[in-house]
């Protein structure tokens, strides 16, 4: 195998970076086609766990005298819900693969801090992610509950269990990246972007986006279901801000800010190099 030359500041050829990237993308589909045929021997119990949420709401639909079924009406569906679900389990089981070559992949051209930041990002971005996909399994019967209460008596709401599958990811995933926003607006303070007193003076603004995601992926409109997405990502937001207000305390205020207008700031000489 060739050695790639990397420079100490993790700079590398044009050619040595694209061999790399095919390398860690390799990595990358190898370990999610591996996931992906492990989860194909498991598909009946992965797919309880999906459907668990509708068969909670067939039974109370039934008990109130409302036909609700799941069907597949194509031949070739089944194998089609069937690589679906496990490529989608294979990519979420070898997701500490991939998330590490990624990482891999970014750090050899960040500095050392940095590196240690984006290393926090990995290791917390994937708990955040699943408290909001658990949140969304959590409210998932009560979602459906409400979307299915509006069919009339005496008609039956037999659903394709394609497009509940695609409803049931698409929430869950839709939950999962609203609890990584706070994330990003911490990286964002990290990189220098935005200072903790925007993020903190912006609150109001903060406050009614919030509600509005919160709107918009909610799939019932149901309020209750809204207050409880939106009232996690806000704790979590001022967590952020506090974060943010220490981390730029401890950086203290930026040289910039105590220039006047009509000021230049000093530039340092370049350091020689050896």
């Amino acid at each position: 195998m060739q050695r790639r030359h990397t420079a100490p500041d993790g700079t590398m050829p044009l050619t040595d970076h694209l061999a790399e990237l095919r390398n860690r993308l390799f990595k990358s589909v190898l370990a999610i086609t591996l996931g992906s045929v492990v989860a194909w021997f498991f598909y009946p119990a992965i797919f309880d766990f999906i459907a668990a949420p509708f068969v909670a709401v067939i039974e109370e639909a039934r008990a109130n005298g409302q036909d609700v079924q799941l069907a597949l009406t194509g031949v070739v569906d089944p194998f089609v819900l069937q690589l679906q679900v496990t490529v989608v389990a294979g990519i979420l089981v070898s997701s500490p693969v991939w998330v590490y070559q990624v990482w891999r992949f970014i750090t050899p051209g960040l500095h050392r801090n940095e590196r240690r930041w984006s290393l926090v990002v990995v290791l917390t971005a994937t708990p955040l992610f699943l408290a909001g996909a658990a949140l969304a399994y959590t409210f998932m019967p009560q979602a459906l509950g409400f979307l299915l209460g509006f069919t009339p008596q005496n008609v039956s709401n037999i659903v394709d269990v394609s497009r509940y599958v695609s409803f049931f990811l698409n929430t869950v995933i839709v939950f999962g990246i609203g609890f990584l926003l706070p994330l990003f607006a911490l990286l964002l303070n990290l990189a220098g972007v935005v200072p903790a007193k925007a993020l903190i003076g912006a609150w109001r603004w903060i406050l009614l986006g919030t509600i509005v995601f919160a709107a918009v992926a909610t799939p019932d409109g149901n309020p209750f279901t809204m207050l409880m997405l939106a009232l996690p990502i806000m704790l979590l937001l001022l967590v952020v801000m506090a974060i943010a207000w220490l981390h730029d305390r401890r950086k203290g205020s930026d040289p910039l800010e105590a220039l006047g207008d009509d000021e230049m700031s000093d530039i340092d000489d370049p350091t020689p190099i050896e």
